[in-house]
C-alpha cells in the first residue's frame, strides 16, 4: 500500500467514527495520521520494512496504536478495526461526508431513519421530499443537500486535479531538483501550473540538456517517487507519495523554445499558433519550425525566438487561453499586465485585534521588509463571532495604537485603520455610518449565509456596495478552493453597481480563494471596475502569497492602472478621502 492508500484509510476510519459519535480525541489522532503520511517525503512501507513498528512510530502523528494498524495494512492488506468498525455502520456513509452543508449527525439520522448508506440513495431521497419529515430538517434544508450534493458531483467530474495552493510549491521544489542537476541548462514548469490556473493536473516540467539519460534517472528514482509509471528518452512519469504525478520532458538548449510553447499551452491557444505558421508556410510543432516547402527547419531555443518568427508579440503564459490574445499579438496591442513589482499598497490585513496571529507592529515591520508602501490594517468587525472582531470601542483603541506606531515608523510606511466589515445574514452593516467615517479604509465582505437564494445574498452584497464609506469588496463571491462553492451570485448586478459607486472588487490573493476568478477580472477590466489584490495576511508570512493574486490578474488581463495597490500612496489616499472612506 502507497502513502496515499494508507492516508485514505485513515481519512475513512476519521469519518465513520464522527458518524459513529466517537469521542473527538480518537478522529483527530486519525486525521492526524492521515496528514502526516499524505506529507511524507518517503514510502511508510520502506520506513517499516527497515525498523518495523518502533520506526513507524518516529513518523510525526503516528502512536503506537496507529502504527500497528499500519503493520497490520502493510502485512496483510486488510485492517481488522476497519472490517469490525463497517460491520456496525456502513463504509458507504463515508462517502457523503464531503458534501458540502451535510454534517456527521445529519448523516445518521439518515441512516438511522431511511437507511441511507450512499450518495445516490440520499439525492433520491431528497429530490423526492423524504428528508424534510425529519428532525430539524424542512423543504430549504432539503434543498441544500441537493445543492451540496449538485456541487460535489461537479468536483468530481473535474478530475483529479490539484489546487495551486498545493501544487505550486511542490513543484518549485521539483524544478529546484532537476536545476540541480549536471548537464541541465534551463528548467521551466508548463502546462496550466505555468498558465497559473487554479487547479492543475499533473505536474509537466521541461528540462533543456543535451544528454538526457542522466537527468530521466535522476528523476525516477529521487526520494519521493512511489511509483514510475514511465520512462524513455524524451519523456518520463512519475506517481509521487503525496499522491500527485509529474512528467518530466527533456529536449536539446536548441529545440527548447518550441517545446516549451508546445508544453505550456493551451491547447486552443497552440492551435491558433499553427494555424497562423500553415499561413506563412510553416508547420509548428514541438522540435521546430519548419518550411512546408524545403522542409528546413528552424530551431529556437527560447520562446520568444518562437513568437517574433510567426510575427507575434510575445503573450505571457497566463494569457494563453485562446481569449483574444493571438489577434492584440499580431497587432502588437497586448497590455502591460501587473507585476508583483508594481503592488506598493497592501489593503486586507488582519492583526491579533481579531483572527491575526501577530501585532500590528509585527506586520508593519514585515511589511516595510517587503517594500510595501501602504498597510492597512482592516480586522474583522464584531458579529463574526468566531473570529472575535473588532467593536466601536476596539477601533478607538486600535486607533490611538495605530497612531504611536505611525510615528515611531515615521516616513518607512503609510499606515491605515480599517475594517473587514460584516454583511450580515439579513443585509445589514456591523457598524453605522458614523463609525465608518472615522475609518480610513473600510473592506466589506461576505462570510455567513453563503447559500441564501440568488436574489436574497445579491442584494446584501449591493448594499454594501452602496455604502457611501464602502471602498472594497472583499473576496466577492465567498469561494473555497475545491471545498466551497461561490455564492450564487447575480454577477451582473455586482459589477454595475460597482462601476457606478466606484468601489473596488478585491482579487483576494490566497491560493484557497483566488476570488475574484480570473473571468471576471477580465470582465472588471472591460468595464473600468477597479481592482484590489490583497493577501488578506493573517500571520507575516502570508504576504509572500501576493504572486497567486498576481498571477489570476494577469490571467484576467489587469493592467497597473486598474490596481489600486499599484497606485502611487498619495493618489491612493486622495481615491479613499474623496469615496468618503
Amino acid at each position: 500500500m502507497t502513502n496515499t492508500e494508507l492516508a485514505a484509510t485513515f481519512s475513512k476510519i476519521a469519518d465513520l467514527l464522527q458518524i459513529k459519535g466517537e469521542v473527538i480525541y480518537k478522529i483527530l489522532a486519525y486525521r492526524k495520521a492521515a496528514e502526516s503520511l499524505t506529507d511524507l517525503g518517503r514510502e511508510a512501507r520502506a520506513v517499516w520494512e527497515e525498523g518495523g513498528i518502533p520506526a513507524l512510530i518516529e513518523i510525526p502523528g503516528v502512536g503506537k496504536a496507529i502504527a500497528e494498524k499500519i503493520d497490520e495494512l502493510l502485512t496483510t492488506g486488510e485492517l481488522e478495526f476497519l472490517n469490525k468498525l463497517t460491520a456496525e455502520i456502513p463504509g458507504t456513509l463515508a462517502d457523503l461526508m464531503p458534501v458540502p452543508d451535510l454534517g456527521p449527525k445529519k448523516i445518521k439520522l439518515f441512516y438511522d431513519e431511511l437507511d441511507i448508506r450512499t450518495l445516490d440513495q440520499l439525492e433520491e431521497a431528497a429530490q423526492n421530499g423524504k428528508l424534510r419529515g425529519l428532525p430539524g430538517m424542512g423543504e430549504k434544508s432539503e434543498a441544500k443537500i441537493l445543492a451540496g450534493i449538485a456541487s460535489l458531483k461537479r468536483r468530481k467530474e473535474t478530475g483529479d486535479r490539484i489546487p495551486l495552493e498545493r501544487a505550486w510549491p511542490f513543484a518549485q521544489e521539483q524544478l529546484a531538483f532537476l536545476r540541480g542537476l549536471p548537464g541541465v541548462e534551463a528548467v521551466e514548469a508548463a502546462g496550466s501550473l505555468r498558465r497559473m490556473r487554479e487547479t492543475v493536473g499533473d505536474l509537466d516540467l521541461l528540462v533543456a540538456a543535451s544528454d538526457s539519460g542522466p537527468v530521466m534517472e535522476a528523476f525516477t528514482t529521487q526520494p519521493g517517487v512511489a511509483r514510475v509509471l514511465g520512462q524513455g528518452p524524451t519523456k518520463s512519469s512519475v506517481e509521487y507519495t503525496n499522491g500527485m504525478r509529474a512528467q518530466v520532458w527533456v529536449y536539446p538548449p536548441e529545440r527548447y523554445g518550441t517545446a516549451l510553447q508546445y508544453a505550456t499551452g493551451s491547447k486552443d491557444h497552440s492551435v491558433k499558433l499553427r494555424e497562423l505558421a500553415l499561413d506563412q508556410g510553416l508547420s509548428l510543432s514541438e522540435h521546430a519550425l519548419t518550411d512546408t516547402e524545403t522542409e528546413k527547419e528552424i530551431l529556437c531555443t527560447t520562446e520568444q525566438e518562437v513568437y517574433e518568427k510567426l510575427g507575434l508579440q510575445w503573450v505571457p503564459p497566463e494569457m494563453r487561453e485562446d481569449r483574444g490574445e493571438v489577434a492584440l499579438a499580431k497587432t502588437g496591442k497586448l497590455p502591460r499586465l501587473v507585476e508583483i513589482g508594481d503592488i506598493v499598497s497592501s489593503l486586507h490585513n488582519h492583526s491579533d485585534y481579531s483572527d491575526g496571529k501577530t501585532t500590528m507592529r509585527e506586520m508593519a515591520e514585515a511589511a516595510i521588509a517587503r517594500g510595501i508602501k501602504v498597510l492597512a490594517i482592516t480586522d474583522h468587525s464584531y458579529s463574526l463571532g468566531i473570529v472575535q472582531g473588532v467593536t466601536a470601542e476596539d477601533l478607538l483603541k486600535q486607533r490611538e495604537e495605530l497612531d504611536a506606531l505611525q510615528k515611531d515608523l515615521g516616513s518607512r510606511i503609510r499606515l491605515l485603520l480599517g475594517v473587514e466589515l460584516e454583511i450580515r445574514a439579513d443585509g445589514t452593516l456591523d457598524f453605522e455610518d458614523d463609525v465608518l467615517a472615522t475609518l480610513d479604509i473600510v473592506v466589506a465582505a461576505l462570510h455567513v449565509s453563503l447559500r441564501q437564494p440568488r436574489e436574497q445574498v445579491t442584494e446584501r452584497l449591493l448594499n454594501a456596495i452602496r455604502n457611501p464609506h464602502v471602498d472594497v469588496i472583499g473576496h466577492p463571491t465567498g469561494r473555497q478552493i475545491p471545498d466551497r462553492d461561490p455564492a450564487d451570485l447575480d454577477m451582473d448586478a455586482i459589477f454595475a453597481a460597482a462601476q457606478e459607486h466606484d468601489v473596488a472588487l478585491e482579487l483576494n490573493a490566497n491560493p484557497r480563494r483566488l476570488d475574484l476568478k480570473d473571468i471576471y477580472v477580465r470582465r472588471a477590466m472591460e468595464m473600468g471596475i477597479k481592482l484590489s489584490i490583497n493577501t488578506d495576511a493573517h500571520h507575516p508570512d502570508h504576504f509572500d502569497l501576493l504572486h497567486f493574486g498576481v498571477a489570476t490578474a494577469r490571467r484576467g488581463w489587469a493592467t497597473p492602472e486598474a490596481v489600486i495597490n499599484c497606485w502611487k500612496p498619495e493618489k491612493l489616499l486622495v481615491w479613499l478621502e474623496t469615496r468618503g472612506g
